[in-house]
């Protein structure tokens, strides 16, 4: 493992979760157990009570936060300037979302997110797409524990943590058709519990959270370790690139109730998308 410094962000947060930047340079994470998003930038940070459990977060390109709730079941989104939540999705095909984990948009402008169940042990995990014309439908199923997932530089490819199998899928992401293809493992992760979130750099490295290990697990493009990098606890749930470089690689961690920087000397990908 490669020990490195990692200054602290935040700290004293109830389970931590996200993170993902706005073109204001603020840095956004939810709150699980608090109820709450929170909001950090340079100075400051702030609040916004939204109850429910918060979990995965994404930012659009009008700069509304979207977030998965996993305690109502449901998508959500905040707006940053009011506060004021609207929930957008909490059913499909007649049936209540099933703990919505994580999410991401494509680059152009759709929602995919991830659906596991309570259990790792369970293959009852599927995926869904929400489209242009606000139609939702799953593009996976049958998976264990679906968890965090992120789009290639160049949006052809999607990649998706499987926790409960303890690997990370990769397939081709048609945007016309909203479907994910020519699905296979990506790589192993190994780990006490296994991936959660992730986030890739500019030359498409793969940096996964390792929920249970203690580390920010870091893939080649071809899917081969390259080496880990040692967080504060032993529970990172996800990580995100600064795209201004204020804090290199920005990971929350459960175990410590912190936001911390890991120094990186690459670029990434934001989790939200100029579409």
């Amino acid at each position: 493992m490669k020990c490195m410094q990692t200054p602290i962000i935040m700290s004293d947060l109830r389970f931590p979760e996200g993170p993902a930047f706005d073109r204001n340079k603020n840095c956004w994470c939810v709150e699980q157990l608090g109820e709450s998003l929170v909001c950090i930038s340079d100075h400051s940070a702030k609040r916004i009570q939204v109850g429910g459990c918060p979990n995965g977060i994404a930012i659009d390109g009008d700069g509304l936060v979207w977030f998965c709730d996993s305690g109502q079941n449901s998508i959500r989104t905040c707006n940053p300037e009011t506060g004021v939540t609207e929930t957008i999705l909490k059913t499909l095909d007649g049936e209540p979302l099933n703990m919505p984990n994580d999410l991401a948009f494509d680059h152009r402008g759709q929602l995919v997110f991830t659906c596991p169940g309570p259990r790792l042990d369970s293959n009852e995990g599927y995926i869904c797409v929400y489209n242009f014309e606000h139609k939702l439908h799953k593009i996976a199923d049958g998976l264990y524990y679906p968890n965090g997932l992120a789009f290639t530089q160049n949006g052809r490819q999607l990649l998706v943590a499987e926790t409960g199998r303890q690997q990370i899928w990769t397939g081709d992401w048609d945007a016309e058709s909203a479907s994910w293809t020519n699905r296979r493992v990506f790589a192993q992760t190994g780990g006490a519990i296994g991936p959660d979130g992730m986030a890739l750099d500019e030359d498409g490295f793969l940096y996964v959270a390792i929920y249970g290990s203690g580390c920010i697990r870091v893939f080649d493009p071809a899917g081969n370790f390259v080496n880990d990098l040692i967080t504060p606890g032993i529970n990172p749930t996800n990580c995100a690139f600064d795209p201004f470089q204020r804090w290199w690689l920005v990971v929350t961690e459960a175990e410590t109730g912190t936001v911390v920087s890991i120094p990186v000397l690459k670029k990434g990908i934001m989790r939200n998308t100029e579409y």
